[in-house]
């Protein structure tokens, strides 16, 4: 198997490299840089967006894993929109040159304001750029894949948990606090609940789903379970030993966010067990 990896510099992109390149998958990463890519990989810069025949540019993979995406932290940039378009030529491209599979990287921010658990069938009524632009970008790519008879895996991730600075989650954001000395970081009441999962283990899972075939669509890139995010972001201090603290109330919620939202693990459960 030869992956393509867009998006491979990415906080998400050079992690799930990690675990395709520990699974012996041949991997081909680009990105318009590539410090943070395996070395075992093989990397070509490139603007995605200005290949001609990214296929034959990219030396015929197998599989495209598609994680390249701009402001997914902002998620009223108007980029979203804006870029709406060139991602579905890139893939169309991508196609009309014999990709065998497609697996894109979604984000459960498509399914808008909701409450309980997201399957493969729930409604999605997006409520920002962001989720507009995603969910606009998996159906089409799902019925290019359908009349192009090519594989297609939508991969919707949910929260993150990682300790590192360089990103714009609320982890992110509160490792740096931690590290500028900060005492408090401006919270809200911390009442929503979401599916929370370990940085690692979400780039496991998305390797895992790609490197397969019998578990196809949608798949939750998820725990299966919700949490409070005030419980979690208390753990995640705890667990790191950092001294900030948190000041609650100094943010509204967004108006967005759902109260209590988790993703069904039945797939993703599936898929982790066959690969053990």
């Amino acid at each position: 198997m030869k992956v393509l990896v867009t998006g491979a510099n990415g906080y998400l992109g050079s992690g799930v490299i990690n675990c395709l390149v520990r699974d012996n998958v041949q991997v081909v990463a680009t990105d318009f840089s590539g410090e943070n890519v395996n070395e075992k990989a093989e990397f070509i810069q490139a603007d995605l967006f200005e290949v001609d025949d990214p296929a034959a540019f990219f030396g015929k993979p197998d599989v495209l894993l598609h994680m390249a995406w701009r402001d997914g932290f902002v998620h009223n940039s108007e980029s979203h929109i804006g870029d709406l378009p060139r991602h579905v030529a890139f893939i169309q491209k991508m196609m009309k040159g014999g990709i065998q599979k497609i697996a894109v990287m979604g984000s459960m921010h498509e399914i808008g304001f909701f409450e309980g658990c997201i399957t493969e069938h729930t409604p999605c009524w997006p409520q920002s750029n962001y989720g507009i632009a995603k969910n606009a970008l998996r159906s089409e790519t799902q019925l290019l894949a359908a009349q192009n008879n090519v594989i297609f895996q939508w991969l919707r991730g949910y929260y993150i948990v990682g300790n590192t600075e360089h990103g714009c989650s609320i982890f992110s954001k509160i490792t740096a606090a931690e590290k500028e000395g900060k005492e408090t970081f401006p919270f809200t009441m911390g009442q929503n609940q979401f599916d929370f999962l370990e940085y690692d283990l979400f780039c496991e899972q998305v390797a895992a789903t790609v490197e397969q075939d019998e578990v196809i669509g949608i798949v939750n890139i998820c725990s299966g379970r919700p949490e409070r995010l005030c419980d979690r972001v208390e753990r995640f201090i705890s667990d790191n030993g950092y001294k900030i603290r948190l000041n609650y109330g100094e943010f509204p919620d967004r108006p967005y966010d759902s109260k209590a939202v988790w993703g069904a693990s039945d797939k993703i459960a599936e898929i982790m067990r066959n690969k053990k």
